[in-house]
């Protein structure tokens, strides 16, 4: 077994009188995969940061190389060999990617002037060490995530590292991102460095690492090699309960009509001749690689993509789909993959994020009846099962699973006859994704919803839809019954259309 190379020793840390950290004991050993687990809120975030040297501990000792250091700060936190890759990937967007790699290099030598050459060597030799190859001139918010991520990458071995925390860094990429990602993860290990992997998503822990650490509410409730686990025990250890895999098992009404038909829907450079039918109830699941179709049809069917010929019709009556106000109207809604950017008013209620798209149905002579809007969205705060003290906080303060049915609610208020969910567990935690599954099962069999889950989570498919479609290329290119299906053959198909 390799040297410890950091310890956390009874580390305690609270903000406010709320205890994020409680007495937490953690070893990071020279050289190995760990994974850190947790749901949101678990403290995971804290404990990044005590080891980055952004938080100090309230009590607890941190030891790197077997030295307690008493004054742990970013500076020194470098110094010693750590670097930390946040979900942002702190990132200049308006730079580009060789001003992105070099900048730290070229600030830490004093140098007063640029020397454009040298940043291109620097940069072009950061990439190869990890093997990949993108265009240095390009700036970094024209890349795609895992572009950036690679980036991200790049500049933070330029320093040397001896540990590298990567805090939540699948959450937005693809499967076969992924599985690059976990390539260059290995590689990084071959070279001595040490990872620690920060994540909620159980598979990927089983890939990816070799020992874990999960926490719950600020301290350890588990640990040890990863062989030492299942999944079920994984998830017990993070949520404090069982979590039960139940599929989505759908029977059609007798006599029931189709809720959305799509014929022939065209979208020059995008979609070709898609042909689809959903009945009420129904839950269809939508993947394919990346650049496949499958969210230029959500954006096309939410009135955002110009379609150029084919026919759409909701409850039997053609739906002319120009604008989002048309596609709404038709009862056609959209919850998009990023809720943060494109999905919710961070800085408003949780209130208003609800009730905005339905504050013209509660007025009346131009006039919003606001005492009827506040029951309506409390309404729907208890039927989402959104846990927050009161409506009037301000939705940025919520969980991930928490504002993705607040996104949901919203279009619930709307009377949805069609939900479009485009990545609808992304980046929650594993027992409020049990959560989210569980409402939209309800939803779909109570209300009769017509449900399209675009997922690149083939376990989330296989366990709540009832047919999954796989897109290629802007077509419908295979067709399979949930049940009568396995993660292990989506992943075959899938594979087979790389």
């Amino acid at each position: 077994m390799s040297e410890p190379l950091i310890s956390l020793c009874g580390v305690s840390k609270s903000f406010g009188g709320v205890q994020a950290l409680a007495g937490l004991s953690l070893t990071l050993r020279r050289g190995e995969i760990h994974c850190l687990a947790g749901e949101n809120g678990s403290g995971k975030s804290t404990l990044i940061k005590i080891i980055a040297g952004i938080y100090r501990p309230d009590s607890g000792s941190v030891l790197i190389d077997g030295e307690t250091v008493t004054q742990l700060d970013p500076i020194t936190a470098i110094a010693h060999g750590i670097q930390v890759i946040y979900q942002d990937f702190s990132l200049f967007p308006t730079l580009t990617v060789a001003e992105n790699l070099a900048l730290p290099s070229e600030i830490h030598a004093g140098r007063r002037l640029v020397r454009w050459r040298h940043v291109h060597q620097l940069a072009r030799a950061a990439l190869a060490r990890l093997g990949i190859d993108i265009d240095l001139a390009a700036n970094v918010e024209a890349l795609s995530t895992a572009e950036r991520q690679l980036v991200a990458i790049a500049r933070a071995l330029m320093s040397a590292p001896r540990l590298l925390v990567m805090d939540e860094p699948t959450t937005t990429l693809t499967g076969r991102e992924v599985e690059r990602l976990f390539a260059i993860v290995r590689d990084i290990q071959r070279q001595g460095i040490a990872v620690l992997f920060v994540s909620h998503k159980i598979r990927e822990m089983f890939d990816i690492s070799e020992r874990i650490t999960v926490i719950r509410n600020g301290c350890v409730v588990a640990a040890g090699a990863i062989g030492e686990f299942n999944e079920a025990a994984l998830a017990r250890a993070m949520t404090g309960q069982e979590i039960t895999a139940e599929g989505y098992r759908w029977m059609p009404p007798p006599g029931a009509k189709p809720r959305l038909e799509i014929r022939g829907l065209t979208v020059p450079g995008e979609l070709q001749g898609i042909d689809l039918r959903v009945m009420p109830g129904e839950i269809i699941g939508i993947s394919g690689l990346l650049g496949s179709g499958r969210t230029e049809l959500a954006l096309a069917l939410f009135g955002l993509r110009p379609i150029h010929q084919g026919e759409i019709r909701v409850d039997g009556r053609a739906a002319a789909l120009r604008s989002v106000q048309q596609a709404v109207s038709a009862g056609i809604t959209y919850v998009p993959e990023d809720r943060l950017t494109e999905g919710l008013f961070l800085t408003q209620t949780i209130n208003r994020n609800l009730l905005a798209a339905s504050f013209e149905a509660l007025s009346r002579y131009f006039l919003i009846d606001f005492a009827r809007a506040r029951r309506a969205s409390a309404n729907m705060i208890a039927e989402m099962q959104i846990t927050t003290p009161s409506g009037e906080r301000p939705v940025m303060e919520l969980s991930g699973g928490n504002q993705q049915r607040v996104v949901i609610g919203r279009w619930l208020m709307r009377d949805a006859r069609v939900l479009i969910l485009n990545g609808p567990t992304v980046g929650v935690d594993v027992g409020s994704k049990a959560g989210i599954h569980r409402r939209i099962r309800d939803l779909a069999e109570s209300r009769g919803v017509a449900v399209l889950m675009i997922s690149d989570d083939l376990p989330e498919l296989v366990q709540n839809c009832n047919r999954i479609l796989i897109l290629h290329r802007g077509k419908i290119v295979e067709e399979v019954m949930a049940e009568a299906t396995t993660e292990a053959i989506l992943s075959e198909i899938l594979k087979a259309l790389s």
